[in-house]
């Protein structure tokens, strides 16, 4: 069975590999990082060199034996393209997510220059949505590098938003994900970022999904902006099909 998720835009989750190193500032507090802490002391085997780099080849084939249709969050634990990770293994995590074409897999990167330098290389399933994570202005290129991939589906995780981001520039950006950092230490947003944020995403026609306000107290915070919420997916995604 996939691992179900708490993660409001997202089903399940599957980590082929788990473990990461801090390269920027929304890492700071990361939640995989202590999770991964408490799952060893837990004694889970796959988290027994706790937050360290660890690739689990056993687990690849998994999504192939699920089979009921799932949006399913690749490396909640992990990021798919840091430095340490091998092309070879890359190459096999793609091909078995084109080989389970009736899930939709969503994979995130801090990594957009990694990203950018294999997409020439990668074979993009159509059901494979590729993201990149940006936390404040001054990681604003990695949404360029992401709009120079050839994935079919392209979103951004503006999460922990820390900061504005100006003039956020969406073209061939399909989808938009804004949320607040929870957690002990959680460092605070404003709405105006996020109000910007939106506002961006309605003017170019990019649907926006808004995921929490955070903060320690994430549940008292909820996930209301202007009265309302925001869950909106990409157009290009077609809900009917995980509605069984």
């Amino acid at each position: 069975m996939a691992t179900k998720s708490n993660i409001e835009w997202t089903e399940s989750t599957w980590n082929p590999l788990t473990g990461c190193t801090k390269i920027s500032p929304g890492c700071k507090f990361c939640y995989a990082e202590r999770m991964a802490k408490r799952l060893k002391s837990m004694g889970q085997f796959n988290y027994r060199n706790g937050f360290e780099l660890t690739l689990h080849e056993k687990v690849l084939q998994a999504p192939l034996t699920w089979k009921k249709p799932q949006i399913i969050f690749v490396n909640s634990m992990s990021d798919l393209f840091h430095e340490n990770v091998p092309f070879e293994f890359i190459e096999k995590v793609f091909k078995v997510m084109g080989e389970a074409n009736w899930h939709v897999f969503q994979l995130l990167t801090k990594r957009s220059e990694r990203l950018i330098k294999l997409d020439k290389f990668i074979n993009w399933p159509s059901n494979v949505w590729m993201g990149v994570s940006v936390e404040n202005e001054n990681y604003k290129y990695r949404i360029k590098h992401l709009q120079s991939t050839s994935a079919y589906i392209k979103f951004l995780s503006l999460e922990p938003l820390l900061g504005p981001i100006i003039n956020v520039y969406l073209a061939s950006i399909d989808w938009v994900i804004v949320g607040g950092e929870s957690g002990p230490g959680a460092r605070p947003m404003s709405k105006e970022w996020v109000v910007d944020i939106k506002n961006s995403c309605i003017s170019s026609g990019v649907p926006f999904f808004f995921k929490q306000w955070g903060g320690v107290f994430k549940k008292k915070n909820g996930r209301i902006l202007e009265n309302r919420t925001w869950d909106e997916m990409p157009l290009k995604f077609d809900p009917i099909r995980f509605s069984a």
